[in-house]
């Protein structure tokens, strides 16, 4: 028979299990690793007296302010403030937040001068002699480290490609990397009227060492005079900072739900007159439990993507850790892969759930309609 105490004991411990479940779920927070390239005595590109260091720290800073008014985010930067942090460290950070994304924010520079516009980079394989210069001078940053080639076992500053050898560790975000470098450079092609020289692949240490979707953006190029005063500049800053935090808002979006609540400083065009929509189950945030169950969308699809690769494999289960129903759609260079298919959101769900428990701890869902790939909260609409 139990005791008056132990009565008392087992009713605390229930008491206590379930606010901490409460305050678990009240932490869960879509987290953005911010990293304001170089920093200390790694000046970054210099030219005109505009410092890479500096404009990449305060653009960063006002990301970061932008994302922080949304109550479901959380920032995480790299570096607030003049130092020097080593690449692997900058990885470290990201990884050892169980981050949901990660952006790295540079400047560009050319030797003539006459270079300007906007690109964003993903990991990845390429063998474009501006994208390995690119990656060249943003990895020669190690050599400031005093044992980089202990740390970096394998690599060679003169040869970006050498990274190549475990390039595979970003491979399973290749997708959702280059679905957020693309609403990057749409903001600043489309917005702000920046040049666009697109989204591309190179080899960076800094990106090739993140367990989550990883992107590097380079602002535009400090070389040349009138683009570098415009980074340089208050104005600038303050547009491409919203542009960049629009970007990610997006994304966060359409792969993890509307953002819950926004502190404003002032009146401004809050989530409140943003459809209220549960958020779409994530690799790195646990969903809210859903009170209401969803019923069949007529015309829409539901399936849930469990990798993206470069590597074309036969549809069976031997190679998909024991899942059955797996699809897969040629998009440009990749092969994406997708587990289970319904018009149903709650089943979509539960084949989210088993595909985490086989292991796809990044795989999320994504619905079509007619054949062509829509938002989730458009699908819920219908």
């Amino acid at each position: 028979m139990y005791t008056l105490n132990k009565i008392k004991l087992f009713s605390f411990l229930l008491v206590f299990i379930s606010v901490s479940s409460v305050l678990a779920q009240s932490n869960n927070k879509f987290k953005v690793v911010l990293d304001a390239g170089h920093g200390g005595k790694d000046l970054g590109a210099n030219y005109y007296g505009f410092l890479e260091k500096n404009i990449a720290l305060a653009v960063v800073l006002k990301v970061g302010k932008q994302l922080e008014k949304h109550s479901d985010i959380q920032v995480i930067y790299t570096r607030k403030t003049d130092v020097f942090v080593e690449l692997i460290e900058r990885a470290r950070i990201a990884n050892r937040a169980n981050a949901n994304m990660f952006l790295s924010i540079h400047c560009n520079a050319a030797p003539k001068g006459q270079a300007y516009g906007t690109e964003t980079f993903v990991m990845g394989l390429t063998k474009n002699a501006s994208n390995l210069e690119v990656a060249k001078k943003e990895n020669a940053v190690i050599t400031l480290e005093s044992d980089y080639k202990m740390k970096y076992e394998g690599y060679d500053p003169k040869s970006p490609e050498s990274v190549i050898g475990i390039t595979l560790l970003q491979e399973e975000y290749l997708d959702q990397s280059i679905t957020i470098a693309t609403k990057i450079q749409n903001e600043y092609t489309n917005k702000l009227e920046r040049k666009n020289r697109g989204v591309k692949q190179g080899p960076f240490l800094v990106l090739n060492q993140t367990a989550m979707p990883s992107v590097l953006t380079e602002l535009g190029f400090l070389s040349y005079k009138p683009e570098g005063a415009y980074l340089n500049s208050e104005k600038g800053q303050d547009e491409l900072a919203k542009g960049i935090a629009d970007a990610i808002l997006s994304y966060k979006k359409e792969y993890y739900g509307s953002t819950l609540q926004v502190i404003e400083e002032k009146p401004e065009k809050t989530s409140a007159e943003i459809p209220d929509v549960p958020e779409t189950p994530s690799p790195k945030v646990e969903s809210k439990v859903v009170e209401n169950k969803y019923q069949e969308v007529k015309g829409v699809v539901f399936k849930v993507q469990i990798s993206a690769s470069g590597t074309k494999l036969e549809l069976l289960p031997k190679n998909f850790k024991g899942l059955n129903s797996i699809s897969m759609i040629a998009e440009n260079s990749l092969y994406k892969y997708y587990y289970g298919e319904s018009s149903n959101y709650d089943t979509a769900k539960q084949n989210l759930a088993e595909a985490k428990s086989k292991g796809y701890d990044s795989a999320f869902i994504v619905a079509f309609k007619n054949g062509k790939k829509i938002s989730i909260q458009e699908a819920l609409k219908l």
